[in-house]
Parts: structure tokens; sequence; C-alpha cells
């Protein structure tokens, strides 16, 4: 509980003194829990086996798995070793032991309470630099700091749990003082996201509007599935005529609201998008060079830099491995652990959609709350593996925390608390 009300006012402490990054107050904790279990599991098995055997269980565990071999391989063994370590005690926390905490479905709604209420600190604090620098779009870069890095972990953040707090307010069993509170949470939210000038945010909550209608009004996966195969076959068809008009757009970031939206597909002069096509390619590059073990778990910002070519640096473009990763939660992993790194990311977030879909629709229209809990906790995940395109965060606490928590609220919904008479129609 501690760890999850800290997280979002977490600092990194190479921020403050240099040297190794870790974030406080929590990685300290989740490590002392680490250990504890790993004591614990001396003695006995503290994690049910159902958890063990459940399927986004296993997805992880062959993560986890190929993290260690292409760790072993790394180009910078410490690097990967550091990473594959912080890996761990997030996933051992947040996902295996949380798990067992969610036995107690209480326990659910405590650990998405403990975050917001930490976050609405921050987004205070945020507000209130923000307002006193004008409201400008290159201020909304900073202002969060030292709490979050930049305004994308931030819109990342509140895009996750905004589908959240919308699901209590509607299905919780609420009284009329928790009802005006999380309205005024919802509106909170909503104007954070607005100024957090956060493009990526913007389109993941769209796409998880998008999941929750295909929800909600039972649209046939195989029409959802034409669906998305035809959209694709047509970005192939007319790739070129796509490229040429994105050319053509050149409206950069902006402090008005329609010209900062309108400014997404610049890929002309918009520095940030142009810098994100060169992580990308740099990424692909990588993995060209070495496709089966890739470089090492978080050693892209360290390698990429040969990778850059003149054409495609820009004007915010680094050499020193400073300047963060590859932008990318499918493209860094295939640069840093090769195709089976990357498969095995893929593989944790299609098995996380499939279980929650059919969990949702398992459960009984009568059972409001729990079916309600599952469809936002599934819509907090999809914003994020929709985020995860432009930018990758699962190395942070702030993302890691509340990804793996909420995957582990899940797999407790379907093994602990769901109605007898309501089992998963597919598994």
């Amino acid at each position: 509980y501690l760890v999850v009300l800290g997280t979002p006012l977490s600092i990194n402490a190479q921020d403050l003194i240099g040297g190794v990054g870790i974030f406080l107050p929590t990685e300290p904790l989740l490590i002392g829990v680490l250990l504890l279990f790993l004591l614990e599991t001396i003695r006995r098995n503290p994690i049910d086996k159902k958890v063990l055997k459940h399927p986004i269980s296993i997805a992880i565990l062959l993560n986890l798995f190929w993290l260690g071999v292409s760790s072993y391989a790394s180009e910078m063994p410490l690097v990967s070793y550091k990473f594959l370590t912080a890996r761990l005690w997030f996933v051992v926390c947040m996902f295996y032991i949380t798990s067992q905490i969610f036995k107690r479905f209480q326990s659910i709604k405590t650990f998405v309470w403990l975050y917001i209420i930490s976050l609405l600190v921050v987004v205070a604090y945020t507000i209130t630099i923000h307002a006193q620098n004008g409201f400008s779009e290159e201020v909304a870069h900073w202002c969060m700091t030292p709490f979050f890095n930049d305004h994308t972990s931030y819109g990342a953040l509140l895009a996750f749990y905004f589908p959240i707090a919308i699901g209590l307010f509607i299905a919780g069993k609420n009284s009329p003082i928790v009802k005006g509170l999380l309205a005024f949470v919802i509106f909170v939210l909503a104007v954070a996201l607005i100024l957090s000038y956060t493009r990526a945010a913007w389109l993941s909550l769209i796409g998880a509007l998008g999941v929750a209608l295909i929800l909600y009004f039972k649209i046939n996966f195989k029409i959802v599935l034409s669906g998305v195969a035809t959209l694709l076959v047509l970005l192939f068809v007319y790739a070129d005529l796509i490229t040429s008009s994105l050319a053509k757009n050149r409206q950069d970031s902006s402090d008005n609201l329609t010209e900062h939206v309108e400014s997404v597909s610049n890929i002309s002069t918009d520095a940030s998008n142009l810098e994100r096509l060169n992580r990308w390619s740099s990424a692909w590059k990588m993995f060209l060079d070495k496709p089966f073990f890739g470089f090492g778990p978080g050693t892209y910002q360290f390698q990429y830099a040969p990778y850059q070519t003149a054409s495609d640096k820009t004007i915010i473009s680094t050499n020193t491995g400073d300047g963060g990763n590859a932008h990318s939660e499918y493209l860094g992993p295939l640069a840093e652990a090769g195709l089976f790194g990357a498969l095995s990311f893929l593989a944790i977030a299609i098995t996380i959609i499939y279980k929650g879909v059919t969990l949702y629709s398992s459960i009984d229209k009568k059972h409001k709350e729990i079916r309600m809990l599952v469809m936002c906790h599934l819509l907090g995940i999809i914003t994020y593996l929709i985020h995860g395109v432009l930018n990758n965060f699962l190395d942070t606490d702030k993302a890691s925390v509340p990804f793996w928590s909420f995957a582990a609220a899940l797999v407790a919904i379907e093994l602990y608390h769901l109605p007898k008479q309501d089992e998963p129609k597919l598994n």
C-alpha cells in the first residue's frame, strides 16, 4: 500500500545526487519486499499455484526468462542485469504478491484510490507551476518535475487512471459524498490531461473508448478483426499517398489545442515526431544487426547513436546516451532483446487483452460493479499499450506499479471473485 501511495510522488535519485538511477522511496521498498518474498519462498510457496498457472503469469514468466537469456548475451551485462533485477521487483511485488493481496476484493479498489490520491497531489502541483507560467505548451513539458520526467509519462498515467475513475463513478457502490468526490476526480484528471499537451495520451483514450464501445455493444470479434485487417491493407496499399499527405503537414506543437492536435501527423518539421522516427529507425537497424539476442535489456540508449543517420537526425538528437530510449514499448525490446524479446512482450499484451475481454463477457450484467471493474482495469492497460507505440515507461515505477497491479486485479477477479455461475466462456 505504501509503495502504491508513494509512486506518483517518487523522485529519481539520479536527478538529485547523480550516479545510479533509483526511484525514492518506492524502489527501496520494493527491493525489501522482494527479499522478504524470496525468504518466504524458501519456507513455503507464498503464491497460489492457480496464479502461477494462469495464462498471463505464464506469458510474464516467458518474458522474464528471455530477458535473463538476453542479459547474459548483453553488450553491457551490468546495465542489463540491473534492468532485469528492476523488472523482477516490479513484477514479483506488483503482480504476484499483489494478486494475493487482491484475494480481498476491497483491496483492488484501495490500490486504485491510493495511486489516484497521490496523483492528484502531483496534478495540483503541476497546474500551479503551469499557471504561474501562463499555461504555455513549452512549460507543459517540464512543470511536473521532479515527480515525472516530462509531460509524456505524466499524460500516460493520467490517461491510465481516467477510465477507472469513470468506472468507479458509474458502477461503484458508493455514498453520495464518494460519488461527488469521484466526479471531482474525473474533472481534475480531464483538465490535467488537456493541459499536459500529451498527444499520445489523447490518442490512447480515443483507442480505449473504441474498445469500450466494442465491449459494451458486444460487437462480434470477427467484425472487429475484419475491420482491423481492412484498415491495415488500406494503409499498405495507399502508403505512398498517406506519406505524401503527412509530409505536407507543417503544423508544429502549439499552445493552441487545435493546432497541437493537428501536429500529431506532422513528420516534416515537428522535432518531437521526427526524433521519434529517428529512434524507431535506429531500433530497427539495431534489430537487423543483432536479431536474436539483441544488444541487451536496458542498453538501447547507450548503443543507438552509431545507428543514426545524418538524414534522420533532428535538432534534439544526441549521441551521448542521455536522450532517453527507443520511444516504443515494442521496438525497444526488439533492439534490446531480439525477436523473442519483442514477441514475449506482445504475448503479455495479447494475453491480458484476451483474458480481460473473455472475463468481462462472462460476467452477468447483474454483477455491475465487478463487470465495470474488469472493463476499466482492462481499458487502463489498453491506454498504456496504445501509448506504448509512441513511448515506453515500464522501466519506471510510475508505469510499472499500475500496469502490473491492474493485470493482477484481472487475474484475482477471475480466480477469487467471479460469481460461481459466471465462468469465462473461453480459456
